[in-house]
């Protein structure tokens, strides 16, 4: 017989405490309950489940196996649905966090592509500049930059990002330009206070030393794209992911401060729950994010 078929006979047996009621919860007989519960007995050669007329309740051992016996009937329940749920159509609502400087320039001029791939998913995307409790605040996933500092999540590389000091041809006039690290001392540093390492920059020598700038400044503020203005108008030097500044970079609007310094790469990372599975939704737009930014390349960010 069907191991599983006998220990899901047996673990019944337990949970509705007789015979009858098991057979009425499995849809069969109470012969084949009893039939596939005697068969479980005999092979493993122990008496599982102590029987008189008025009850029946499980043996020292019985309840031992019945203990095991529940977990792996309910990981093979989880195996089943598990494969239904990968062959149903992605659907639902899907809420993202997502920082705003990176929703606002590169997830929503791409989310009509994946809702038109989707129709039967509906997205709520959030944008803030604070890391979101993902399970407590009702999300599904979030987009984040940099290292990850929640080791629980599950996480998938999306992309990398480069980091550049960079501040406009008109501050360098005014200021002169920085040869080295230590002269950012003497320069207006322009912070994003969002940073979880407060305004601190950790910078690389050429040298390949690492180095920490504890940045001073006349200008602080939570969001990427006021900053890159900031140093658009020559208020300082700011310390941004090249998707934030590429543009103006192009266009002469800012210039890098120290060219010679090691480029600062950081990781774009999907972020999800953990669990067993993950759910067709999310699956489905971090797949369709890999492809959107695979094909940039890091070079683009």
């Amino acid at each position: 017989m069907d191991r599983l078929t006998e220990m899901e006979a047996f673990a019944t047996v337990v949970d509705q405490g007789g015979f009858t009621d098991a057979a009425k919860k499995m849809g069969i007989s109470k012969s084949a309950v009893s039939k596939h519960v005697s068969s479980l007995e005999a092979r493993l050669g122990a008496r599982l489940l102590n029987r008189t007329t008025r009850r029946v309740s499980p043996t020292e051992i019985g309840l031992a196996y019945y203990d095991r016996a529940r977990r792996v009937l309910n990981d093979a329940g989880e195996a089943d649905a598990l494969v239904t749920s990968m062959q149903s159509a992605p659907s639902g609502l899907l809420r993202i966090s997502v920082a705003t400087d990176f929703g606002v320039n590169h997830l929503s001029p791409i989310l009509g592509d994946f809702l038109h791939q989707y129709p039967d998913i509906t997205v709520n995307m959030v944008l803030n500049n604070r890391y979101v409790e993902l399970i407590s605040e009702g999300f599904d996933m979030a987009v984040r930059i940099g290292e990850l500092e929640d080791s629980s999540l599950r996480a998938r590389k999306l992309t990398e990002t480069t980091k550049r000091m960079i501040g406009a041809p008109s501050y360098f006039q005014k200021y002169g330009r920085p040869m080295k690290i230590d002269d950012l001392n003497e320069h207006k540093l322009l912070h994003y206070t969002s940073q979880s390492a407060g305004a601190v920059w950790r910078l690389t020598a050429p040298s390949g030393e690492k180095r920490q700038v504890r940045t001073s400044g006349w200008l602080s503020v939570n969001d990427g794209q006021s900053l890159l203005n900031a140093a658009i108008s020559g208020l300082g030097i700011a310390y941004l992911p090249s998707f934030l500044y590429a543009d103006a970079l192009d266009k002469g609007q800012v210039e890098e401060a120290i060219p010679n310094l090691p480029l600062e790469t950081q990781g774009i990372y999907a972020v999800y729950p953990p669990g067993r599975f993950t759910q067709p939704k999310v699956r489905a737009f971090i797949d369709f994010l890999v492809d959107a930014f695979g094909e940039k390349g890091p070079d683009v960010w």
